[in-house]
């Protein structure tokens, strides 16, 4: 080994050690973790006057005078930092949330522009900084991170408060300028008013002459609109991404080009936890473009002029690897035993929720019913894989990040661990995501592109395959869930156990506080099992499995799993009971949303319809507040346990909506996503190793396989609720009622792959 590769391989290695004693990875209960703490600037700090167009803060370059005198070349004037207004009425609002296709890059301008009473036809929109004191996300205490379905929710209050001031500003100029008072002045779209003179006036006239106050006007929730007088929000409109993905002009992380960039393939450990022991890299050094390969600790890296030579040199690496911490891990092998456990009642869990006394209305109960089901780790299947460009600056203390992530303020803030420096030090260019559903939360990519070009002095593009994006997959965990449900005389359910045994997110993902704070109980693992249903006694318990796979949070987190089994016995109990599925839920439901929605997909489906050859299953879920009943129609090849699913109906109610468009197109995304992880997704584990590697072996949804989507969108006068993840838990539970209906079969164990429902049908 030369002097140089001593000096890289220490500092390599200091590098980790800076890694290892400061980061924490993202847990989603934990929202301080998403908000890294920046410079304090008053609010004055933000406003941008039009004399000069200087912005007057600067933040890593962020907001900068010459971004200003741009602006001002340009003719347009910053209002405030959420909206900039030209002089030629074009408006462009900032956005906070990142767009990976769930349409939050128009929803939230909507809502602005609602209450700055704009003219939608002139508006576009901006990606915003993440910077967590003006973009950051109320419902995730200050943090701008786009996870759990709550951009809408939690931005709804600040943002419509955003756009009132903006509005206020501009009638309290031409208040001035007209020398009249502000109470006499109105708002039509991008126009104030002024009814006693017949005066007009447009946004962009206004613009031009407007001086900002030294403070922004205050205003509060009364100086918002009534719904009723809404012209923008509720209405279809066009989603601002869809033209520019439609010509392929939309920016994704993978399609980043830098400067001077080299890009960098990654061998990866196929066991978590493992380290690099030895490489033979001879013959990954001798291909063409080829400038480096160096030993990481959990991989090899191979860096060069091309994809396509990186690529090729990394599988001519020759690696010996350590023990991981799964080692020996089979996930087959360990059914049987999360099964075992879920049925030792002596085996006490933690109370996630406790109603009454369960164990003692079911043991005192007219008839007792008990089930197992199961579910399988998933894979996350997002269609752009991994990926991320970094560049540390000369001082080796500054960075620039080109990604599509979900959690900028993470990414800012483990860089800034890593490279023992300052947040405002962090530059994080957000790009598109191609597909997040949890997984572009964690910055697992972001070492090896800082450490990379920290080492090699040039930007480096990190790209992980197929294969390497499934080997290196953080997974929704394997469950086992063992329920036990007592009746009365009248079949009505008195007493209500579910056990749920599996691995820990947050465990995983989170640090330790976390969990200790929420005294074990992961929220993310457990997420769905509480439910809406009134019954007199209730049990929730969680008993945790340390298996060291690597988990993550996953579309709808685990209401996926918990809602498939809750429905499904309710199912099983309301048929043995001899009674109407929707009459039986309908029993247990006081809510009067989640009634509605019930009866109307009811009618929907035409319910009591018989199809010849199709059947019925019926689901109801509460996710993230929002209320959503699902009806499948599918049809059972009883030779080969194939399913195929016809129609889907569902209702949904997400209290008041935004883009009605929107809400259709994610619940038919939800739909197909989640008919994948009920009949195809599975990810294995033999010997700690992930045994899949790409979509020959990893089945998802293809166009063949979905079925006509059918959505009903009931808005209603409640603060808008989460839509991104409302109608995935509904498709394991009306799916294995529907083949349940079809064969007399239940299906406890998802995903119902032919070969399993074959197998159920012979036993």
């Amino acid at each position: 080994m030369t002097l140089d590769d001593m000096k890289i391989d220490q500092e390599i290695a200091e590098l980790y050690e800076n890694l290892d004693s400061d980061v924490v990875l993202p847990d989603a209960g934990e929202p301080r973790i998403f908000a890294p703490s920046v410079a304090d600037v008053s609010r004055r700090g933000f406003l941008l006057g039009t004399a000069g167009l200087t912005f007057t803060l600067s933040m890593a370059g962020w907001l900068t005078a010459k971004s200003g005198e741009a602006l001002a070349a340009s003719g347009k004037s910053p209002l405030t930092a959420w909206v900039t207004i030209g002089t030629d009425n074009s408006i462009v609002i900032m956005s906070p949330a990142a767009e990976m296709g769930q349409g939050i890059s128009t929803a939230l301008p909507m809502v602005f522009a609602e209450e700055l009473d704009a003219d939608w036809a002139n508006v576009s929109v901006a990606q915003a900084p993440p910077i967590p004191k003006i973009f950051g996300n109320p419902g995730f205490g200050g943090g701008v991170i786009t996870v759990a379905s709550r951009s809408t929710n939690g931005y709804w209050d600040k943002i419509r408060l955003a756009g009132a001031q903006a509005r206020k500003v501009l009638l309290d100029a031409v208040a001035a300028k007209w020398s009249v008072p502000v109470g006499e002045l109105s708002t039509e779209p991008s126009m104030v008013i002024h009814k006693k003179s017949g005066r007009k006036i447009s946004y962009g006239e206004v613009a031009a002459f407007t001086t900002m106050p030294k403070d922004l006007p205050e205003v509060g929730k009364g100086d918002l609109k009534k719904a009723a007088d809404y012209r923008i929000i509720g209405q279809p409109v066009d989603r601002w991404d869809v033209p520019a993905k439609t010509r392929g002009a939309f920016e994704y992380g993978m399609d980043v080009q830098v400067p001077d960039m080299l890009y960098a393939a990654v061998a990866r450990t196929p066991v978590d936890g493992a380290t690099v022991m030895s490489v033979n890299d001879a013959k990954a050094k001798a291909v063409k473009g080829v400038t480096g390969v160096f030993k990481l600790r959990d991989a090899v890296a191979v860096v060069g002029m091309t994809v396509e030579g990186t690529q090729a040199a990394k599988a001519l690496l020759e690696i010996e690897w350590s023990k991981g911490k799964p080692a020996g891990y089979n996930s087959a092998k360990a059914v049987p035993e999360y099964i075992a456990r879920g049925q030792d009642l002596a085996d006490k869990g933690l109370d996630f929720e406790k109603i009454g006394d369960a164990p003692g209305a079911i043991k005192a109960a007219a008839k007792v019913y008990k089930a197992d089901y199961q579910s399988d780790y998933t894979y996350h299947a997002q269609m752009e894989p991994m990926n991320i460009t970094a560049q540390v600056g000369p001082d080796g203390k500054s960075a620039d990040l080109w990604v599509g992530t979900q959690a900028p303020g993470l990414m800012m803030f483990v860089a800034s661990k890593i490279l023992q420096t300052e947040v405002p030090m962090i530059r994080v260019h957000q790009k598109g995501l191609g597909g997040g559903f949890g997984r572009r939360i964690y910055p697992d990519l972001l070492a090896y592109g800082l450490i990379l070009s920290k080492i090699t002095k040039k930007p480096i593009k990190v790209i992980w395959t197929r294969e390497d994006d499934v080997a290196a997959g953080k997974l929704r965990p394997m469950s086992a869930h063992h329920l036990e449900a007592g009746v009365d005389k009248d079949g009505k359910i008195v007493g209500w156990h579910h056990r749920i045994v599996a691995e820990s997110v947050i465990g995983y993902t989170g640090p330790p506080q976390r969990l200790e704070k929420a005294k074990g109980l992961d929220t993310l693992t457990l997420e769905g099992a509480k439910t809406l249903y009134t019954m007199p006694n209730k049990s929730v318990e969680y008993l945790r499995e340390h298996r060291n796979a690597a988990l993550a949070a996953w579309r709808a987190i685990g209401s996926g799993y918990n809602k498939f089994v809750v429905e499904a016995f309710i199912d099983e109990i309301a048929h043995d009971q001899g009674k109407d599925p929707i009459e039986f839920r309908l029993g247990m439901l006081t809510d009067k949303r989640s009634r509605h929605v019930l009866e109307e997909v009811a009618k929907m489906a035409d319910w009591g319809k018989k199809r010849d050859g199709r059947y019925l299953g019926l689901s109801y879920v509460d996710v993230w507040r929002t209320r959503t009943a699902g009806i499948i129609e599918l049809s059972l090849v009883k030779t080969t346990g194939e399913v195929k699913t016809h129609n889907f109906w569902s209702a949904v109610d997400p209290g008041q909506v935004i883009n009605p468009d929107t809400v259709v197109a994610q619940t038919e995304s939800n739909v197909i996503y989640g008919i994948g992880q009920a009949l195809k997704e599975r990810i294995t584990f033999d010997d700690g190793a992930i045994e899949q590697s790409n979509f020959h072996d990893y089945n998802v949804m293809r166009m063949a396989d979905v079925p006509e989507i059918h959505t009903k969108v009931i808005s209603t006068n409640n603060k808008p609720t989460g839509i991104g993840e409302i109608a995935l838990p509904l498709m394991g539970g009306a799916i294995s009622n529907a083949i349940f209906a079809a064969s007399g079969v239940r299906m406890r164990h998802m995903p119902f792959t032919p070969e399993r429902v074959l197998a159920a049908l012979k036993a």
